[in-house]
């Protein structure tokens, strides 16, 4: 897709299509004004009938009248004391989404005044309302089916419409945007495909043509390694499944070198090719989307590949331990011992606790590796659904100030999160008669016991991430389809930016 940036009247644009956002209910004035009168009072009439809303991300598409695009596009950002990044991301995705099924090649959208309500102004938006566009591209549809019509048009050429502003900064933003955008897109593309499709095996495959096109090493563990390196934990996990399991680690920059922030950063993603719970079998309700259980793993692998177009270089490593959970005759039982890659025991209790045992020995690896910080992601439990929805991620981290330093990345993205507490009291439930703990206790306070079992595989600054609520959409949105959301790609993008030279 190519890019431009103009400093035109939007009216003055050619293009297929025009998109502008307002703020607040629609006031005709001004420039919006202007182009209702060119639109022919369009605008101003569906305000009038009741279809052009302030409700956030509503659209309609208007005839254009004498504006040089072919069609306008107008969507509401809403109340403008609540916009904010992520709005601004979700009104580029709205106007993408509602082009579905058009023929348009050439789309230009005007920034209006969405850069007053964000630092950075112009710039900030046009790299979040380009991000958003791209990402509004991406439906799951078209991944099995060459006969779906109803995608968002792929788009020859984005205009960003940006008077009076910096053409050169605003261009470089928008470019940024794009970028991580595409990243995310690879995340979910990846994430939605089904799994008879992607295996472990297939997941490697995936992240080695990934790092061959983006200079990146890579080394994938097969069971013997694993076995070798004692990862107990990882292999029991994967011990039920014709398909064995793979550890998946990419790096980039030189063997032991930092980041400007002295950083060895290694982002750690849950890589459950499908989970059936194993032996502790799940109910066949929705078991489907357990497809979905390796997003941590398609996350890690899509966010180090758009640091190494952006940052080419930027030392750090991704981790992705692959598995499927399966019964079987070789399957981890409830009341197996094992024993993980730092030589703690574990009393498996559930087998559908699994994430976090794969989780706990990738962890170990990536401090042998040299990592000095850590996030993981994960699909981890469905307590974090029930509690904070599909719109919150929930977070630990220890200490302190490393959780804020991913906060701060957090709030760059655009994304969600709310931190929870590590309390000490509930540890004393993971207690084992057999081994130094088990993979789960009572379901109370259940959200809060994973994050303390993960903490036992962490010496080094870490925080963890579980998007079992915000992985994936159950229903469409205005700004997104069902399935995948690429949820994290973009703050553990933005957390390793920052330490880049």
């Amino acid at each position: 897709m190519q890019l431009r940036v103009v400093g035109d009247h939007p009216w003055d644009v050619p293009a297929d299509v025009l998109a502008v956002p307002f703020i607040g209910e629609p006031r005709f004035e001004g420039v919006l004004a202007e182009l209702d009168k060119r639109a022919g009072g369009e605008l101003a009439a569906l305000a009038a009938f009741g279809e052009l809303k302030s409700d956030r991300y509503s659209t309609v598409i208007t005839p254009a009248g004498s504006v040089q695009a072919g069609r306008v596009v107008a969507v509401a950002a809403g109340d403008a004391g609540s916009i904010t990044r992520q709005v601004v991301v979700r009104i580029g995705s709205s106007i993408e989404r509602r082009l579905a099924g058009r023929t348009v090649k050439t789309l230009a959208v005007w920034l209006g005044d969405l850069g007053e309500h964000l630092e950075g102004g112009a710039t900030a938006a046009a790299e979040l309302i380009s991000r958003g566009i791209v990402e509004g591209e991406f439906e799951p549809a078209t991944i099995y089916r060459d006969d779906f019509k109803g995608a968002p048009p792929a788009l020859d050429e984005l205009i960003i419409v940006a008077p009076d502003a910096d053409a050169a900064a605003v261009k470089a933003a928008a470019e940024r945007g794009i970028i991580i955008g595409e990243g995310c897109n690879v995340a979910r593309r990846l994430d939605n495909r089904s799994a008879n499709d992607v295996s472990p095996e297939v997941l490697a495959g995936e992240a080695r043509a990934l790092a061959e096109k983006h200079g990146l090493s890579i080394d994938v563990l097969e069971p013997a390694r694993a076995a070798e390196l004692g990862m107990g934990m990882f292999l029991a996990v994967g011990s039920g499944s014709d398909n064995p399991p793979r550890m998946i680690v990419l790096r980039s920059g030189e063997a032991g070198a930092k980041d400007k922030l002295g950083r060895r950063l290694a982002i750690i993603g849950k890589g459950v090719c499908f989970d059936s719970g194993g032996i502790s079998i799940k109910p066949a309700d929705r078991m489907e989307e357990m497809k979905m259980d390796k997003t941590g793993a398609c996350t890690v692998i899509a966010a180090i590949t758009t640091v190494a177009r952006l940052a080419p270089g930027t030392p750090m490593m991704a981790i992705a331990p692959a598995v499927e959970n399966m019964p079987g005759p070789h399957s981890a039982r409830p009341g197996d011992i094992v024993k993980a890659m730092n030589g703690k025991t574990v009393d498996i209790i559930n087998t559908d606790a699994e994430g976090r045992l794969i989780l706990g020995d990738a962890m170990c690896y990536a401090e042998k590796l040299g990592a000095t910080h850590m996030v993981d992601v994960a699909t981890l439990t469905g307590a974090v659904a029930r509690a904070l929805g599909d719109q919150m991620t929930g977070a630990f981290g220890t200490p302190q100030s490393w959780y804020d330093a991913f906060a701060a990345a957090g709030a760059r993205a655009g994304e969600q999160y709310w931190q929870l507490p590590m309390i000490e009291e509930y540890r004393r439930d993971l207690d084992s008669w057999y081994a130094d703990f088990t993979n789960t206790g009572s379901v109370e306070g259940g959200l809060i016991k994973s994050a303390l079992f993960l903490r036992e595989f962490a010496t080094v600054p870490w925080v963890h991430l579980d998007i079992a609520g915000t992985a994936y959409f159950h229903k469409k949105k205005a700004y997104a389809p069902t399935g995948a959301t690429g949820v994290s790609h973009a703050t553990l993008v933005e957390l390793a930016l920052a330490g880049a030279r």
